[in-house]
Protein backbone atom coordinates (compact mmCIF):
# COMPACT_ATOMS: atom_id res chain seq x y z
CA UNK A 1 0.00 0.00 0.00
CA UNK A 2 1.34 3.53 -1.17
CA UNK A 3 1.66 5.97 1.79
CA UNK A 4 0.43 9.12 1.66
CA UNK A 5 2.52 12.01 2.71
CA UNK A 6 2.30 15.79 2.86
CA UNK A 7 4.62 18.22 2.03
CA UNK A 8 4.27 21.80 3.61
CA UNK A 9 5.40 25.07 2.28
CA UNK A 10 9.28 25.27 3.65
CA UNK A 11 10.58 27.77 5.87
CA UNK A 12 12.51 29.84 2.15
CA UNK A 13 14.51 31.29 4.85
CA UNK A 14 15.11 35.58 5.31
CA UNK A 15 12.39 35.53 7.92
CA UNK A 16 10.10 35.27 5.38
CA UNK A 17 6.61 33.83 6.84
CA UNK A 18 4.37 33.72 3.60
CA UNK A 19 4.52 33.18 0.12
CA UNK A 20 2.12 33.51 -2.86
CA UNK A 21 1.47 31.13 -5.33
CA UNK A 22 2.20 32.07 -8.69
CA UNK A 23 2.24 29.00 -10.55
CA UNK A 24 1.75 25.01 -10.12
CA UNK A 25 4.17 23.22 -12.09
CA UNK A 26 2.67 19.74 -11.28
CA UNK A 27 -0.99 18.98 -11.42
CA UNK A 28 -3.36 15.61 -9.30
CA UNK A 29 -1.89 12.17 -10.81
CA UNK A 30 1.25 13.59 -11.87
CA UNK A 31 4.34 11.69 -11.41
CA UNK A 32 7.27 13.36 -9.05
CA UNK A 33 10.52 12.73 -8.63
CA UNK A 34 12.72 13.56 -5.24
CA UNK A 35 13.98 16.98 -5.22
CA UNK A 36 11.41 18.43 -8.54
CA UNK A 37 10.20 21.75 -7.86
CA UNK A 38 6.70 21.45 -8.24
CA UNK A 39 4.93 24.91 -7.56
CA UNK A 40 6.57 28.72 -7.89
CA UNK A 41 5.77 30.79 -5.31
CA UNK A 42 6.63 34.95 -4.88
CA UNK A 43 7.95 35.85 -1.65
CA UNK A 44 8.66 39.01 -0.23
CA UNK A 45 12.32 38.63 -0.96
CA UNK A 46 12.00 36.97 -5.14
CA UNK A 47 10.55 34.42 -7.04
CA UNK A 48 11.15 30.38 -5.85
CA UNK A 49 10.41 27.48 -7.02
CA UNK A 50 9.99 25.01 -4.40
CA UNK A 51 11.32 21.26 -4.66
CA UNK A 52 9.61 18.49 -2.82
CA UNK A 53 11.16 16.05 -0.61
CA UNK A 54 9.07 12.84 -1.82
CA UNK A 55 8.68 10.84 -4.55
CA UNK A 56 5.24 9.30 -6.15
CA UNK A 57 2.34 10.24 -7.39
CA UNK A 58 0.57 13.71 -6.29
CA UNK A 59 -2.90 13.14 -4.63
CA UNK A 60 -3.97 16.57 -3.61
CA UNK A 61 -2.75 20.45 -4.14
CA UNK A 62 -3.89 23.06 -1.43
CA UNK A 63 -4.09 26.62 -2.60
CA UNK A 64 -5.01 28.05 -6.10
CA UNK A 65 -2.81 30.41 -8.25
CA UNK A 66 -3.02 33.94 -6.65
CA UNK A 67 -3.39 32.23 -2.70
CA UNK A 68 -0.87 33.51 0.22
CA UNK A 69 0.09 30.95 2.60
CA UNK A 70 1.84 31.13 5.48
CA UNK A 71 4.99 28.77 6.03
CA UNK A 72 3.51 25.52 7.58
CA UNK A 73 0.81 25.18 5.37
CA UNK A 74 0.31 22.36 3.45
CA UNK A 75 1.13 22.37 -0.34
CA UNK A 76 0.78 18.86 -1.70
CA UNK A 77 -0.15 15.32 -0.88
CA UNK A 78 2.01 12.30 -2.39
CA UNK A 79 1.65 9.11 -2.33
CA UNK A 80 5.23 7.35 -2.12
CA UNK A 81 5.90 3.61 -2.74
CA UNK A 82 3.45 2.63 -5.17
CA UNK A 83 4.75 1.14 -8.54
CA UNK A 84 2.83 4.03 -10.41
CA UNK A 85 5.15 6.06 -8.68
CA UNK A 86 8.02 4.12 -9.82
CA UNK A 87 7.16 4.49 -13.51
CA UNK A 88 5.81 0.61 -13.42
CA UNK A 89 8.79 -0.92 -12.39
CA UNK A 90 8.73 -3.55 -9.73
CA UNK A 91 8.50 -2.44 -6.07
CA UNK A 92 11.08 -2.45 -4.40
CA UNK A 93 11.90 -4.64 -0.62
CA UNK A 94 8.83 -3.38 2.18
CA UNK A 95 12.09 -2.33 3.95
CA UNK A 96 13.51 -0.32 1.60
CA UNK A 97 10.57 1.34 0.70
CA UNK A 98 9.32 2.43 4.19
CA UNK A 99 12.86 3.94 4.50
CA UNK A 100 12.57 5.76 1.51
CA UNK A 101 8.90 6.88 2.54
CA UNK A 102 9.85 7.71 6.36
CA UNK A 103 13.01 10.36 5.74
CA UNK A 104 12.50 13.22 3.49
CA UNK A 105 15.39 14.35 1.46
CA UNK A 106 16.79 18.08 2.47
CA UNK A 107 15.38 20.10 0.06
CA UNK A 108 17.97 21.20 -2.60
CA UNK A 109 18.41 24.49 -5.14
CA UNK A 110 15.62 27.06 -3.97
CA UNK A 111 15.90 29.74 -6.97
CA UNK A 112 18.93 28.37 -8.40
CA UNK A 113 17.84 27.05 -11.88
CA UNK A 114 14.75 29.21 -12.65
CA UNK A 115 14.86 27.88 -16.50
CA UNK A 116 14.43 23.97 -15.82
CA UNK A 117 11.54 23.00 -16.84
CA UNK A 118 9.25 20.53 -14.11
CA UNK A 119 8.82 17.26 -15.34
CA UNK A 120 5.32 16.23 -15.46
CA UNK A 121 4.63 12.53 -16.19
CA UNK A 122 1.12 11.39 -16.36
CA UNK A 123 -0.41 8.56 -14.67
CA UNK A 124 -2.43 6.49 -17.01
CA UNK A 125 -5.81 6.55 -15.83
CA UNK A 126 -6.21 2.38 -16.59
CA UNK A 127 -3.26 1.56 -13.79
CA UNK A 128 -3.68 4.59 -11.62
CA UNK A 129 -4.24 3.28 -8.02
CA UNK A 130 -4.69 7.42 -6.58
CA UNK A 131 -6.07 7.64 -2.79
CA UNK A 132 -8.23 10.04 -2.38
CA UNK A 133 -7.14 13.63 -1.74
CA UNK A 134 -6.29 14.09 2.21
CA UNK A 135 -7.74 17.86 2.67
CA UNK A 136 -6.85 19.04 6.08
CA UNK A 137 -9.57 21.37 7.92
CA UNK A 138 -9.02 24.47 9.00
CA UNK A 139 -9.41 24.65 12.83
CA UNK A 140 -9.08 27.70 14.74
CA UNK A 141 -6.27 28.03 16.60
CA UNK A 142 -7.70 27.35 20.84
CA UNK A 143 -7.32 30.09 23.50
CA UNK A 144 -5.04 27.29 25.52
CA UNK A 145 -2.27 25.53 24.73
CA UNK A 146 0.73 25.62 22.49
CA UNK A 147 1.23 29.30 20.56
CA UNK A 148 0.64 29.17 17.17
CA UNK A 149 3.64 30.76 15.74
CA UNK A 150 6.47 29.29 13.43
CA UNK A 151 8.65 32.37 12.55
CA UNK A 152 11.51 32.74 15.74
CA UNK A 153 11.71 36.31 14.35
CA UNK A 154 7.87 36.90 15.33
CA UNK A 155 8.65 35.17 18.75
CA UNK A 156 11.36 37.62 19.02
CA UNK A 157 9.26 40.71 18.10
CA UNK A 158 6.94 39.83 20.58
CA UNK A 159 9.61 39.07 23.25
CA UNK A 160 11.47 42.29 23.22
CA UNK A 161 8.62 44.04 23.02
CA UNK A 162 6.78 42.53 25.69
CA UNK A 163 3.82 41.32 23.79
CA UNK A 164 2.31 38.09 25.46
CA UNK A 165 1.63 35.58 22.34
CA UNK A 166 -0.89 33.62 24.35
CA UNK A 167 -3.00 37.00 24.07
CA UNK A 168 -2.64 37.17 20.21
CA UNK A 169 -5.43 35.70 17.77
CA UNK A 170 -3.35 34.85 14.39
CA UNK A 171 -4.56 36.07 11.30
CA UNK A 172 -2.53 33.76 9.36
CA UNK A 173 -4.19 29.81 8.73
CA UNK A 174 -5.29 27.90 11.38
CA UNK A 175 -4.78 30.78 13.37
CA UNK A 176 -1.01 31.06 13.15
CA UNK A 177 0.34 34.24 14.10
CA UNK A 178 2.08 35.76 11.86
CA UNK A 179 4.37 39.23 12.14
CA UNK A 180 2.01 41.88 11.16
CA UNK A 181 -0.19 40.36 14.26
CA UNK A 182 2.52 41.61 16.85
CA UNK A 183 2.71 44.90 14.95
CA UNK A 184 -0.63 45.38 15.50
CA UNK A 185 -0.95 44.69 19.39
CA UNK A 186 1.74 47.39 19.10
CA UNK A 187 0.25 50.00 17.65
CA UNK A 188 -1.80 52.62 20.07
CA UNK A 189 -5.24 52.04 19.56
CA UNK A 190 -6.91 54.99 18.29
CA UNK A 191 -10.37 55.57 17.99
CA UNK A 192 -12.28 54.80 14.42
CA UNK A 193 -12.25 58.05 12.57
CA UNK A 194 -15.95 59.05 11.26
CA UNK A 195 -15.79 57.84 7.52
CA UNK A 196 -16.48 60.69 4.94
CA UNK A 197 -19.18 59.63 2.11
CA UNK A 198 -17.41 58.65 -0.82
CA UNK A 199 -17.43 60.81 -3.93
CA UNK A 200 -19.51 58.54 -5.99
CA UNK A 201 -20.32 55.10 -5.84
CA UNK A 202 -18.23 53.08 -8.06
CA UNK A 203 -14.69 54.71 -7.80
CA UNK A 204 -11.83 54.14 -6.51
CA UNK A 205 -9.44 51.24 -6.94
CA UNK A 206 -7.62 49.08 -3.93
CA UNK A 207 -4.20 47.55 -4.48
CA UNK A 208 -3.83 45.31 -1.95
CA UNK A 209 -0.06 45.46 0.03
CA UNK A 210 1.44 42.15 -0.14
CA UNK A 211 4.13 40.61 -1.80
CA UNK A 212 7.22 42.79 -2.83
CA UNK A 213 5.41 45.86 -2.40
CA UNK A 214 4.04 45.24 0.83
CA UNK A 215 7.72 44.07 2.18
CA UNK A 216 9.12 47.44 0.24
CA UNK A 217 6.38 49.36 2.54
CA UNK A 218 6.98 47.96 5.50
CA UNK A 219 10.79 48.26 5.35
CA UNK A 220 10.02 51.69 4.43
CA UNK A 221 7.58 52.34 7.67
CA UNK A 222 10.26 50.59 9.82
CA UNK A 223 13.25 52.75 8.64
CA UNK A 224 11.29 56.12 9.07
CA UNK A 225 10.06 54.76 12.15
CA UNK A 226 13.06 53.39 13.97
CA UNK A 227 15.82 55.53 12.07
CA UNK A 228 16.66 59.38 12.67
CA UNK A 229 18.03 60.48 9.50
CA UNK A 230 19.37 63.17 7.96
CA UNK A 231 20.51 64.06 4.69
CA UNK A 232 23.47 66.24 3.09
CA UNK A 233 23.82 67.30 -0.27
CA UNK A 234 26.57 68.91 -3.15
CA UNK A 235 26.75 69.68 -5.89
CA UNK A 236 29.92 68.37 -8.20
CA UNK A 237 31.59 68.99 -11.14
CA UNK A 238 31.78 65.39 -12.86
CA UNK A 239 33.38 66.36 -15.87
CA UNK A 240 36.56 64.95 -15.19
CA UNK A 241 35.08 61.74 -14.27
CA UNK A 242 33.14 61.65 -17.25
CA UNK A 243 36.21 61.92 -19.28
CA UNK A 244 38.17 59.04 -17.28
CA UNK A 245 35.55 56.87 -18.19
CA UNK A 246 35.47 57.35 -21.79
CA UNK A 247 39.45 57.13 -22.07
CA UNK A 248 39.35 53.71 -20.05
CA UNK A 249 36.62 52.56 -22.34
CA UNK A 250 38.36 53.54 -25.56
CA UNK A 251 40.56 50.16 -24.95
CA UNK A 252 40.19 47.19 -25.77
CA UNK A 253 38.54 45.36 -22.97
CA UNK A 254 35.34 45.13 -20.28
CA UNK A 255 33.24 48.48 -20.91
CA UNK A 256 32.78 50.07 -17.14
CA UNK A 257 29.45 51.64 -16.34
CA UNK A 258 29.25 54.96 -14.60
CA UNK A 259 27.86 53.16 -11.36
CA UNK A 260 30.65 51.59 -11.36
CA UNK A 261 33.07 54.23 -10.79
CA UNK A 262 30.48 55.63 -7.93
CA UNK A 263 30.50 52.10 -6.29
CA UNK A 264 34.48 52.47 -6.40
CA UNK A 265 34.61 55.69 -4.92
CA UNK A 266 32.01 54.90 -2.71
CA UNK A 267 33.86 51.99 -1.19
CA UNK A 268 37.41 54.02 -0.94
CA UNK A 269 35.21 56.87 1.33
CA UNK A 270 33.49 53.71 3.42
CA UNK A 271 37.33 52.84 3.81
CA UNK A 272 37.98 56.10 5.28
CA UNK A 273 34.61 56.72 7.23
CA UNK A 274 33.92 53.23 8.45
CA UNK A 275 30.91 54.35 10.80
CA UNK A 276 28.42 54.46 8.04
CA UNK A 277 28.97 51.07 6.83
CA UNK A 278 27.29 49.83 10.40
CA UNK A 279 24.57 48.90 11.84
CA UNK A 280 22.79 49.57 15.43
CA UNK A 281 22.28 46.54 17.47
CA UNK A 282 19.49 47.81 19.63
CA UNK A 283 19.37 45.08 22.12
CA UNK A 284 22.78 45.59 22.95
CA UNK A 285 22.91 48.88 22.34
CA UNK A 286 25.86 49.08 20.16
CA UNK A 287 27.00 50.50 16.85
CA UNK A 288 28.55 47.22 15.04
CA UNK A 289 30.91 48.20 12.60
CA UNK A 290 30.91 45.92 9.57
CA UNK A 291 34.09 44.44 8.50
CA UNK A 292 32.97 43.86 4.43
CA UNK A 293 31.16 46.01 2.13
CA UNK A 294 28.13 44.50 0.51
CA UNK A 295 26.88 47.27 -1.60
CA UNK A 296 23.12 47.44 -2.89
CA UNK A 297 21.84 49.19 -5.66
CA UNK A 298 18.42 50.54 -6.54
CA UNK A 299 17.06 48.57 -9.66
CA UNK A 300 13.39 49.43 -10.67
CA UNK A 301 11.92 46.23 -12.51
CA UNK A 302 8.22 45.52 -13.25
CA UNK A 303 7.44 43.81 -10.27
CA UNK A 304 8.62 47.25 -8.34
CA UNK A 305 12.20 48.20 -6.81
CA UNK A 306 14.85 46.30 -5.93
CA UNK A 307 17.58 46.37 -3.98
CA UNK A 308 20.14 43.80 -5.29
CA UNK A 309 23.56 43.05 -3.38
CA UNK A 310 26.83 43.39 -4.54
CA UNK A 311 29.08 41.38 -2.62
CA UNK A 312 32.53 42.07 -1.38
CA UNK A 313 32.38 45.14 -3.26
CA UNK A 314 35.32 47.51 -1.75
CA UNK A 315 37.47 44.11 -3.25
CA UNK A 316 36.59 44.57 -6.58
CA UNK A 317 37.98 46.51 -9.67
CA UNK A 318 36.04 48.60 -12.05
CA UNK A 319 35.37 45.78 -14.65
CA UNK A 320 34.28 43.36 -11.87
CA UNK A 321 32.08 46.28 -10.34
CA UNK A 322 30.36 46.80 -13.76
CA UNK A 323 30.07 43.11 -14.88
CA UNK A 324 28.44 42.03 -11.09
CA UNK A 325 26.00 44.94 -11.93
CA UNK A 326 25.12 44.10 -15.39
CA UNK A 327 24.74 40.18 -13.96
CA UNK A 328 22.88 41.55 -11.22
CA UNK A 329 20.10 43.89 -13.17
CA UNK A 330 19.75 41.78 -15.87
CA UNK A 331 18.24 38.49 -13.02
CA UNK A 332 16.12 41.70 -11.85
CA UNK A 333 15.11 42.54 -14.70
CA UNK A 334 13.62 38.77 -15.76
CA UNK A 335 12.69 38.43 -11.94
CA UNK A 336 15.78 35.39 -11.17
CA UNK A 337 16.98 36.92 -8.35
CA UNK A 338 17.11 34.72 -5.23
CA UNK A 339 16.27 36.03 -1.59
CA UNK A 340 20.14 35.48 -1.07
CA UNK A 341 20.59 38.46 -4.41
CA UNK A 342 18.31 40.74 -2.36
CA UNK A 343 19.80 40.61 1.52
CA UNK A 344 23.33 41.52 3.30
CA UNK A 345 23.86 44.70 2.51
CA UNK A 346 25.87 47.31 4.34
CA UNK A 347 25.59 50.26 2.37
CA UNK A 348 23.27 51.31 -0.87
CA UNK A 349 23.82 53.63 -3.65
CA UNK A 350 20.71 54.93 -5.29
CA UNK A 351 21.30 56.55 -9.02
CA UNK A 352 18.22 57.97 -9.30
CA UNK A 353 19.47 60.47 -11.86
CA UNK A 354 18.09 57.77 -14.51
CA UNK A 355 14.59 59.01 -14.27
CA UNK A 356 15.65 62.34 -15.05
CA UNK A 357 16.15 63.98 -11.65
CA UNK A 358 18.60 66.03 -10.02
CA UNK A 359 17.88 65.56 -6.27
CA UNK A 360 16.25 63.56 -3.66
CA UNK A 361 16.29 62.86 0.16
CA UNK A 362 16.34 58.66 0.04
CA UNK A 363 14.82 56.41 2.98
CA UNK A 364 17.80 54.69 4.15
CA UNK A 365 17.38 50.61 3.46
CA UNK A 366 17.25 49.12 7.08
CA UNK A 367 19.01 48.09 8.73
CA UNK A 368 21.68 49.66 7.09
CA UNK A 369 23.55 53.25 8.51
CA UNK A 370 23.45 55.20 4.93
CA UNK A 371 22.69 55.61 1.84
CA UNK A 372 24.58 57.45 -1.32
CA UNK A 373 21.77 58.74 -3.95
CA UNK A 374 23.08 60.59 -7.33
CA UNK A 375 21.36 62.74 -9.61
CA UNK A 376 21.62 63.24 -13.33
CA UNK A 377 25.02 64.14 -14.46
CA UNK A 378 23.73 67.76 -17.05
CA UNK A 379 25.73 69.95 -18.70
CA UNK A 380 25.27 73.50 -16.61
CA UNK A 381 27.09 76.19 -15.97
CA UNK A 382 29.92 76.23 -13.63
CA UNK A 383 33.18 78.20 -12.35
CA UNK A 384 35.91 76.81 -13.13
CA UNK A 385 39.43 77.88 -12.88
CA UNK A 386 38.07 81.38 -12.46
CA UNK A 387 35.87 81.59 -15.28
CA UNK A 388 32.60 80.60 -16.41
CA UNK A 389 32.09 77.66 -18.13
CA UNK A 390 29.96 74.88 -19.24
CA UNK A 391 30.29 71.71 -17.16
CA UNK A 392 28.54 68.15 -16.55
CA UNK A 393 27.19 68.34 -13.01
CA UNK A 394 25.53 65.93 -10.68
CA UNK A 395 23.92 66.80 -7.04
CA UNK A 396 25.37 63.72 -4.84
CA UNK A 397 23.21 63.58 -1.68
CA UNK A 398 23.80 61.31 1.38
CA UNK A 399 21.07 60.17 3.89
CA UNK A 400 22.70 58.55 7.53
CA UNK A 401 21.54 57.38 10.73
CA UNK A 402 22.41 60.24 12.80
CA UNK A 403 22.93 57.49 15.80
CA UNK A 404 25.96 55.75 14.27
CA UNK A 405 27.58 59.34 13.58
CA UNK A 406 28.01 62.98 13.44
CA UNK A 407 27.36 65.82 10.66
CA UNK A 408 31.55 66.03 10.83
CA UNK A 409 31.36 62.69 9.87
CA UNK A 410 28.45 62.76 7.20
CA UNK A 411 29.95 66.00 5.37
CA UNK A 412 33.61 64.08 5.42
CA UNK A 413 32.46 61.28 3.51
CA UNK A 414 30.73 63.46 1.33
CA UNK A 415 33.13 65.43 0.35
CA UNK A 416 35.68 62.97 -0.36
CA UNK A 417 33.23 61.70 -2.58
CA UNK A 418 32.64 64.85 -4.26
CA UNK A 419 36.24 65.05 -4.88
CA UNK A 420 36.71 61.74 -6.30
CA UNK A 421 34.02 63.02 -8.63
CA UNK A 422 35.57 66.10 -9.94
CA UNK A 423 39.25 65.01 -9.45
CA UNK A 424 39.43 61.40 -10.21
CA UNK A 425 43.33 61.08 -9.18
CA UNK A 426 42.24 62.10 -5.59
CA UNK A 427 41.02 58.54 -5.78
CA UNK A 428 43.96 56.98 -6.75
CA UNK A 429 46.15 58.83 -3.93
CA UNK A 430 43.61 57.33 -1.57
CA UNK A 431 44.61 53.81 -2.70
Amino acid sequence: MPQVLEFKLPDLGEGLTEAEIVRWLVAVGDVVEVDQPVVEVETAKAMVEVPCPYGGVVTARFGEEGTELPVGAPLITVAVGSEQAAGGAAPAPAAEAGAEAAAPRPLIGYGSDHARPARRQRVRPATAAVPAPVVVPVVPAAPAGPVAVISPLVRKLARDNGIDLRALRGSGREGLILRADVEAALRPAVPAPVAAPAPAAGRGERIPLKGLRGAVAEKLSRSRREIPEATCWVDADATELMAARAAMNAVDGPKISVLALLARICTAALAKYPELNSTMDLAANEIVLLPAVHLGFAAQTERGLMVPVVRDAHTRSPESLSAEFARLTELARTGRLTPGDLTGGTFTLNNYGVFGVDGSTPIINHPEAAMLGVGRIVPKPWVHGGELAVRKVVQLSLTFDHRVCDGGTAGGFLRFVADCVENPAVLLRGL
